[in-house]
């Protein structure tokens, strides 16, 4: 039986603690604005860090989202970075109302966790996605495939947290990470990989098919 959880990340709690602090604090104080403005801000950030249960697809080769969001590019690369290999590129933005929980899209094993400090531009442009603060998790999807599921910081994300480590067996869906207040995923796939959406597609994490792998 699985156990009950409150579906808040932990990461948020800090930031809920000290809005809710601020409020009760301008509400003893008789601050009756500030306390309604800051009561709002309280609720949107436990809106934000929501992190609701997902069911993926029960297929063996069916490869879903990482990502709450919308897809914004596809196309194909040579990856010298994570796989280094010729693949798909498949990049989802989040906005900030998109849930910001990431779900891994495959079974596989992680190999290597590859983190590359950087700036932060607006996650959905092109110097964004080059010169951005990254966080990659490649893994051994087995039978000779690899891909990688990379963490991407934007213009207002500051803090990429991933929960995955070198060695870890991580199944399809499964929570491995978040980026707070912000803002894209990139996905490095091998090019037998058969797609099935498109640019401008809305997906959502551990659900939405993005494909399958041959």
């Amino acid at each position: 039986m699985l156990k009950p959880r409150i579906p808040v990340a932990l990461e948020g709690w800090p930031f809920i603690l000290l809005a809710g602090f601020a409020t009760l604090l301008a509400a003893i104080l008789g601050f009756r604005l500030p306390t309604l403005l800051l009561l709002a801000v309280t609720i949107f950030i436990l809106w934000f860090f929501r992190d609701p249960e997902r069911v993926s697809p029960p297929e063996d080769d069916v490869l879903v989202s990482p990502a709450d969001g919308k897809v914004i590019l596809i196309e194909r690369i040579f990856d010298e970075r994570f796989v280094k290999d010729h693949v798909y590129k498949v990049s989802i933005f989040m906005n900030i109302f998109n849930v910001h929980v990431n779900r891994f899209p495959f079974p596989g094993r992680v190999e290597r966790i590859v983190y590359t400090p950087g700036a932060f531009y607006s996650a959905d442009s092109v110097r964004g996605a080059l010169k951005n603060e990254s966080c990659g998790v490649v893994a051994d999807a087995g039978n000779g495939r690899k891909l990688a599921v990379v963490q991407v910081a934007g213009l207002i994300a500051r803090r990429i947290v991933c929960w995955a480590e070198t060695g870890d067996q991580l199944g399809r869906g499964q929570r491995f990470g978040l980026i707070r207040f912000g803002s894209r995923v990139d996905l490095y796939l091998p090019l037998a990989t058969q797609l099935e959406v498109k640019v401008g597609h809305k997906v959502k994490a551990g659900e939405s098919v993005l494909g399958y792998l041959a």
